[in-house]
């Protein structure tokens, strides 16, 4: 990519209101079933976090007192601590790990997981690109989605802004 050329999100990088809500539906069907794979996805759908910042989850990133956990940062990105709902912070605790580590797998086998659960054929990342969009759409702050993403450079953060904002316009001018 050129230094003028940036990063572009179109609707195949993350998951449509829709494909959303399946999702949810699917991991509250299995949750019971599957705990250890849901509360994962559900990790990755709540916090923003690549896939592998979601292996490298030990116990010990879990602060009970806020019910936050720490994200390592990886590609050069920030640390950083997010919220989680009550119902969630508790299925982490619940969850036994081995080695320390929450989810002791491979990255395949996540990907292998997340082919499972998927509502449509995106990839596991598009679960960062929707929890930026989320949070972005919801907040308005995209000081507050760069932290949250753990991005350095407010740049990179813009492309969310950019294609939320022009998905927007486009809407309110053409179906005026």
């Amino acid at each position: 990519m050129s230094k003028k050329q940036r990063y572009a999100l179109n609707k195949n990088k993350y998951l449509l209101e829709h494909e959303y809500d399946r999702l949810i539906h699917i991991l509250k069907s299995f949750i019971n079933k599957d705990k250890r794979n849901c509360v994962m996805i559900y990790l990755a759908l709540f916090t923003g976090a690549r896939a592998q910042e979601i292996l490298n989850i030990t116990i010990d990133d879990l602060d009970s007192y806020d019910e936050v956990i720490y994200i390592k940062g990886l590609k050069g990105s920030n640390d950083r601590e997010i919220p989680l709902p009550s119902w969630l912070f508790k299925e982490c605790l619940k969850l036994s790990p081995e080695q320390g580590k929450l989810f002791p797998i491979t990255y395949n086998r996540l990907l292998q997981i997340w082919h499972l659960y998927r509502p449509v054929a995106k990839k596991f990342h598009s679960l960062r690109h929707t929890f930026a969009i989320r949070l972005y759409k919801k907040t308005k702050d995209i000081r507050l989605v760069q932290v949250a993403l753990g991005h350095r450079n407010i740049t990179n953060t813009m492309v969310y802004a950019d294609y939320v904002y022009t998905q927007q316009e486009m809407r309110r001018l053409i179906l005026l």
